[in-house]
């Protein structure tokens, strides 16, 4: 093939791989409009309402499973894996700090699955800089906003540090996102770390409550989790297509 064939043929496949994704991401796409349909403020916690919540996370895994193999395991599999936990954690106030845990273990597997070699590195910009300034600023910011509140919380002893390295963490994640350059990991993790704004918010009663709150977090949570995912499995896909033009 001349290399218009060559680049018509690449064109297709990408097209077809796309469109192959999307058609294993239905069943997300089911489990979280459920999980819209069947919640209410006025629910009490229950192992059907953590089940319901979690099912979508647990999808995403699936399907990144699927595209990318065991290697992803402890990586984005792995992340998405403790966030199904930290979402079942979460149904319970008892087990906050226990579904923080979770959620702070997904981060750190986030985080090294964007230092990997399929995530290409790029030479920092003096826009990404500023946004990495940006958002290191945010996450101390909003930590020095919640202190008080926190301090106030019968568990601060141990609810000050760990609020402080989860906010670390999840600036991290979101930091080496958008040091990938990639537009789905990027939007995945700024739109997680607005859903985890939104919730303490909420959670510590920092605000008044928010007449849609849960909505807020749990639309951007599942969003995040989605670019994620996806951004995974595009990043893999450019490196096949990356080592088979080497090889030719």
């Amino acid at each position: 093939m001349d290399i218009l064939e060559t680049d018509a043929y690449d064109r297709r496949q990408r097209r077809n791989m796309s469109c192959a994704l999307l058609f294993s991401l239905s069943p997300f796409f089911v489990a979280t409009a459920l999980y819209f349909y069947l919640w209410s403020p006025e629910s009490p916690p229950s192992i059907m309402s953590a089940g319901v919540k979690a099912v979508p996370t647990l999808l995403l895994a699936a399907v990144v499973l699927s595209w990318n193999g065991s290697q992803s395991v402890l990586g984005v599999v792995g992340g998405l894996l403790f966030s199904a936990a930290g979402d079942c954690c979460l149904v319970w106030q008892e087990l906050f700090l226990h579904g923080m845990g979770a959620f702070a273990v997904a981060h750190l597997l986030y985080s090294l699955t964007f230092l990997s070699s399929r995530y290409a590195t790029h030479s920092s910009s003096s826009w990404i800089r500023l946004l990495y300034l940006i958002l290191v600023l945010v996450g101390g910011g909003f930590y020095i906003y919640l202190y008080p509140s926190l301090k106030k919380d019968p568990k601060s002893d141990l609810l000050v540090p760990a609020v402080g390295v989860y906010i670390m963490l999840i600036t991290l994640m979101g930091t080496l996102a958008i040091r990938t350059r990639r537009v789905a990991t990027l939007f995945g993790g700024l739109f997680f770390i607005v859903s985890d704004i939104a919730l303490s918010l909420q959670v510590f009663k920092v605000t008044a409550p928010l007449q849609h709150g849960n909505t807020v977090v749990m639309v951007t949570y599942y969003l995040a989790q989605l670019l994620i995912a996806v951004g995974d499995v595009r990043a893999m896909e450019s490196k096949d297509e990356f080592a088979k033009w080497k090889r030719s």
